[in-house]
C-alpha cells in the first residue's frame, strides 16, 4: 500500500451522499480531541491531509480520503460538550447509516488518549463495536508523553479493558514522533493481503 499517494476526497454530511464502497475501507473513530487527524497526517506521511480543526467537535462529516487502493474514513469526533442535541442526533443517524449500509470495511481504528482511561463516551463506542460486530483495534494515541516504563503496562492495562468488546490489538502511538505507526501499517497490509 503505498500511502504516498493518498487526496481527501469529500467530506460527507447526510448519509445519502456517501460513496459507493467499490474498494476496502479502514475507518477511524475517537473523541474529539484524541488526534484521528494528526494520525491519518503521519500515516500518509502529509502535514495537512486531513484538517485539524482547532474547534473540537465540530467535524460534524463523514470524511474520506484514498489512500492508494483503499479509502480511509474519518468519523467525526464524538463527546464534545458544546455540541446541541440536534447535533448529536445528526451524527448518530450518520454513524448509524455508515454501518447499516453494505459496506467494505476491514477494520476500524479506534483512537483512546493512552494517559487516561477510556470515558464514557470511549466506553459507549467500545460497546457499540461489540454490538455491530465491527473488528477494531485500539490506537493509544500520544504515547510520546508516557514514560518509556509505562508502555508496556498501558498496553496490558488497555488490551484487559477492551478484550470483552473484541478488540484485535492494542497498538501505542504518537502523532509527534511516528511511534506505532508502522506497527498499524503492517496490521492494515496483512488484511489487505487477505482481501485479495
Amino acid at each position: 500500500m503505498n500511502y504516498q499517494k493518498a487526496d481527501f476526497q469529500a467530506s460527507y454530511g447526510l448519509s445519502s451522499q456517501l460513496p459507493e464502497s467499490d474498494r476496502p475501507e479502514f475507518v477511524f473513530s475517537g473523541r474529539s480531541n484524541v488526534g484521528k487527524s494528526s494520525l491519518i497526517n503521519k500515516l500518509c506521511n502529509r502535514k495537512n491531509l486531513a484538517r485539524v480543526s482547532a474547534t473540537p467537535g465540530k467535524t460534524a462529516t463523514i470524511n474520506f480520503y484514498t489512500v492508494d487502493g483503499a479509502y480511509f474514513v474519518d468519523l467525526p469526533g464524538y463527546g464534545y460538550a458544546k455540541v446541541s442535541a440536534a447535533d448529536r442526533q445528526r451524527w448518530d443517524q450518520l454513524i448509524n447509516s455508515y454501518f447499516d449500509a453494505e459496506r467494505n470495511c476491514v477494520l476500524l481504528v479506534q483512537l483512546l488518549d493512552s494517559r487516561h482511561a477510556p470515558s464514557a463516551d470511549d466506553m459507549q463506542m467500545l460497546e457499540y463495536l461489540r454490538y455491530r460486530k465491527i473488528p477494531f483495534v485500539a490506537a493509544l494515541t500520544k504515547a510520546d508523553k508516557l514514560k518509556k516504563s509505562e508502555i508496556a503496562k498501558k498496553r496490558e492495562e488497555f488490551a484487559f479493558l477492551t478484550e470483552e468488546f473484541g478488540c484485535r490489538q492494542i497498538v501505542l502511538t504518537s502523532s509527534e514522533t511516528g511511534f506505532g505507526v508502522d506497527e498499524l501499517r503492517s496490521i492494515f497490509e496483512s488484511l489487505l493481503s487477505e482481501e485479495v
